[in-house]
């Protein structure tokens, strides 16, 4: 039997959808659908048994929409959010000993700026006769 709930306020939406997928994180889906035309986004979050939407059409909701967005790709990529660093670590580095070990760097090798990277070069304007 499907439970479809259509959330009110926002904050009822964010802890219904962080339940539902942390009671199962496999079978969950979560979609977003932004209608330009109509200036609507509404975010659906289902497990197949339970469906949970949130419709609006204020753009107030974007900055929590984005921090429900991050919350939510975390947990699927199993991260945790990383701490802040307070002004006492910045002001004092610590050095661990192992400064003579290289550092990696990345496979990948910078690649230089302009078309050759993918960016489109201009057509020349046509000359006037």
């Amino acid at each position: 039997m499907r439970r479809w709930y259509t959330s009110r306020s926002w904050q009822e939406f964010q802890e219904a959808a962080e339940s539902l997928y942390a009671k199962s994180p496999n079978k969950t889906r979560y979609c977003v659908k932004w209608r330009s035309s109509e200036g609507k986004l509404v975010l659906k979050i289902t497990d197949d048994t339970t469906c949970i939407k949130f419709k609006t059409y204020s753009s107030i909701f974007l900055n929590r929409f984005e921090s429900l967005n991050l919350s939510l790709m975390q947990k699927m990529q199993n991260r945790r959010p990383e701490p802040t660093p307070s002004p006492a670590t910045l002001k004092a580095p610590q050095h661990d000993g192992d400064s003579t070990k290289p550092r990696a760097t990345s496979p990948i090798p910078p690649q230089p700026a302009g078309p050759a990277s993918g960016g489109v070069k201009k057509k020349k304007p046509k000359k006037k006769k």
